[in-house]
């Protein structure tokens, strides 16, 4: 191989993106007795925009994989790294920030406010994290015309579909613009059209360059995503 061959190769490999998450060896027990062995030596890599759907029937650990996936919990044991920052080293406050920066949720249940508007909703997540309120309305405003709701931000809540609802819930997991978008059983309150749309916003989410994981027990909701592992009895399966 001559010398330059040697140098682009070596350029290239330093310009490729660290990944979104990288988890060696990671693991969660929990104390007895008898002692739980919830998440079991998980290797698990998550690309800059990759779709990854984590499938599993319930007690599989989905739920377990999660929390460690938000900073919700911590491993047992094992290295977790979130945009190259070893989170496994950190101190409670600076893991709740880096959560607050990095992260964005979507749940099962929507968790709005009936009696704030669709645009409230949105704005009150960057509350807690100090963002001037004109800032908060505007990037509020780009986060719901994102998901296709532009004209429902003056609604209420409890006048929307689910399938707009959680929309809204999108939107506001959004508004933070984080590294990873995390979305729990995220169609398990809708019906078949509404769950549809909300693939379809993951899909656009995706084409974006949005990193997504979504964990899910539905065959159908994890076969949309680029890439699929189950998780059985804690342990990843591809």
């Amino acid at each position: 191989m001559s010398e330059r061959s040697e140098t682009w190769m070596s350029e290239t490999a330093v310009a490729l993106p660290a990944p979104v998450v990288e988890m060696i060896g990671v693991r969660r027990f929990f104390p007895g007795p008898p002692e739980v062995q919830a998440i079991r030596e998980v290797d698990l890599t998550i690309g800059q925009g990759e779709y990854l759907s984590i499938v599993g029937p319930s007690g599989s650990g989905k739920s377990t994989l999660l929390h460690l996936l938000g900073l919700l919990d911590n491993p047992t044991g094992g290295v977790y790294r979130l945009d190259g920052v070893d989170t496994m080293s950190l101190r409670e406050r600076r893991r709740a920030v880096l959560r607050g920066e990095r992260i964005g949720f979507v749940f099962q249940s929507f968790h709005l406010l009936d009696h704030r508007t669709v645009l409230e909703n949105v704005a009150l997540s960057m509350v807690y994290v100090g963002v001037p309120r004109r800032e908060r309305m505007a990037r509020a405003r780009v986060a719901l015309q994102r998901v296709g709701l532009a004209h429902r931000m003056d609604f209420a809540p409890t006048t929307l579909s689910g399938g707009e609802r959680q929309r809204v819930a999108i939107a506001r997991a959004l508004v933070a613009e984080p590294s990873l978008l995390l979305a729990d059983e995220p169609t398990g309150n809708l019906d078949s059209a509404n769950a549809e749309a909300i693939l379809e916003v993951f899909d656009e989410l995706h084409h974006e360059g949005m990193t997504l994981a979504v964990i899910t027990h539905d065959d159908h909701v994890s076969s949309r995503a680029q890439r699929q592992v189950r998780i059985v009895d804690g342990t990843l399966q591809w």
